[in-house]
């Protein structure tokens, strides 16, 4: 049985050290909850599996303001509860800071590097599952024009946005890919209707394909593409089936290996930097029954194909995060 708390205040924050139990792991998700049906239940998603599989507990939080960062982080270690995972690079700020303060307590950020010998950071190679969700964008497109929906205009996203561009124009090098984000603060993750009017805008403008990669904003983009009769691309967990038939692939991201992992560790968690890409199944793209008929044998040879020859080296794909342009737009 997991133990979970949802906070519904700033006031709640305060009230984590009832009940704690010492060396169990906690879990705080970032804003939108963990049941956005992506980032964040991709998360919970993993906590759940190590709850299943170990018969232990943990503690969680749904934060519901930037403001209760530090203060869930510091409640948590105060209780002792240990490891603490983090779904989000926005609490790299706070993190700095309560890691000093627990030197005995292992953290693990998702998302963000934060340099201190107790912290495990986990990134992800998105630019690879991306690149592999654009050739399908390209292969499903009858026409030369897709697009990209993000959320928060910030580099990670742009690298999901930059790295499919790339493999749009593997296969369609005149290609046009439109990207539009939602916006600059954290509100751009849970925005459905915005993100269903820039998707109705992408469509005006020729697009047959929209890629999301926007938190809870994303489900309005793929409802959006089913009702208007394009196909969208899902993203962080497997979306196929929200919108069956419509839904032409899932770039999915392994935030629930990387929390089950951490969770699997406990105390001893193996802390320093590490990032999970297509070489050891961090990212992909979903195929199952919800998708199946979408999917061409030409479309599948041609993503295994790219996925080996990126593993092998013979492709690479370029990574926004380490330069702040895209050849691909």
């Amino acid at each position: 049985m997991t133990l979970k708390t949802t906070f519904l205040g700033a006031a709640a924050a305060l009230a984590l050290t009832s009940g704690a139990a010492l060396a169990d792991p906690a879990i705080i998700f970032d804003l939108g909850g963990k049941f956005d049906k992506s980032f964040n239940e991709a998360a919970y998603n993993g906590a759940e599996r190590w709850a299943k599989e170990t018969g232990g507990s943990y503690r969680d939080v749904e934060l519901q303001s930037d403001a209760q960062r530090e203060q869930a982080l510091r409640r948590f270690a105060e209780s002792g509860f240990n490891p603490i995972v983090m779904a989000g690079f926005s609490f790299a700020t706070a993190l700095e800071t309560v890691a000093k303060d627990f030197p005995d307590t292992k953290f693990a950020i998702i998302d963000m590097v934060v340099d201190a010998p107790n912290v495990r950071s986990v990134v992800f190679n998105e630019h690879e599952g991306s690149y592999l969700v654009g050739i399908a964008a390209a292969y499903a497109a009858k026409g030369d024009t897709v697009s990209f929906v993000g959320g928060m205009d910030i580099p990670l996203i742009s690298k999901f946005a930059c790295g499919y561009a790339q493999g749009f124009k593997a296969v369609k090098p005149e290609g046009k890919v439109i990207v539009n984000m939602t916006g600059t603060t954290p509100s751009a993750w849970n925005d459905p209707v915005k993100g269903g009017e820039l998707t109705r805008a992408q469509i005006a403008d020729g697009s047959e394909v929209v890629f999301a990669a926007a938190g809870g904003t994303g489900l309005g983009v793929l409802q959006t593409a089913a009702d208007e009769g394009i196909l969208s691309i899902g993203v962080d967990s497997n979306q196929n089936y929200l919108q069956p038939g419509s839904v032409l692939t899932s770039m999915v991201k392994r935030v629930d290996n990387a929390v089950y992992d951490a969770f699997m560790q406990g105390e001893n968690l193996e802390t320093g930097f590490f990032a999970m890409g297509l070489a050891n199944d961090g990212v992909g793209a979903a195929m199952d029954e919800y998708n199946a008929a979408l999917i061409t044998p030409e479309m599948k040879a041609a993503m295994d194909d790219a996925t080996a020859k990126i593993i092998s080296g013979e492709v690479v794909v370029h990574d926004y995060m380490s330069d702040e342009s895209c050849p691909a737009y």
